[in-house]
């Protein structure tokens, strides 16, 4: 087969997967969201719509915080990312390096979860790092200087939850 209709195939089989993604519900049950054991996956939370930040407590554990909810997950903030990349059709590294290559951004560069539904995460520190804090970027209202503590930064969110996350303001 040549190369030109391998690359017609590639297109042709995008069109219809979003096309059927945006517009059938049928195939957003069966195809697109089966379920991590069906994928293989060993996924402990999904971020979702309502997900604002991952915090690390300590290298296993983090504190994921929802619009109307708090959760305690025994994994790392970074794993939590890595795994839903994986979850929503992407590797971790395929997403940095697209992001990268998209942006021009060499640090500390937004990670688009999924797509379709807009789910872009910022570290706010390196990745690299254990202790990398994870926000969502639609849902950030404001940030203010924590002003008891110096090394300390208050997020307010759209829905005016606020938190405490450790970064300098400046």
């Amino acid at each position: 087969m040549c190369k030109t209709t391998k690359n017609k195939k590639f297109v042709v089989f995008l069109y219809i997967f979003f096309s059927y993604r945006h517009n059938s519900s049928k195939c957003d049950k069966k195809v697109v969201y089966k379920s991590t054991q069906e994928r293989g996956i060993n996924m402990d939370y999904e971020i979702n719509t309502d997900t604002l930040a991952i915090i690390p407590i300590d290298d296993n554990t983090s504190k994921v915080y929802e619009e109307e909810a708090e959760y305690l997950i025994n994994k790392s903030a970074n794993s939590i990312i890595k795994e839903n990349c994986e979850y929503y059709g992407s590797s971790y590294e395929g997403r940095c390096i697209g992001t990268k290559y998209l942006t021009g951004i060499k640090a500390k560069y937004p990670i688009i979860i999924e797509e379709t539904r807009n789910i872009i995460f910022f570290p706010t520190s390196s990745i690299r790092g254990k202790q990398t804090t994870w926000i969502a970027l639609d849902k950030v209202k404001k940030y203010n200087k924590n002003h008891h503590y110096k090394n300390k930064t208050n997020i307010c969110f759209n829905n005016d939850k606020k938190i405490d996350i450790n970064i300098s303001y400046y």
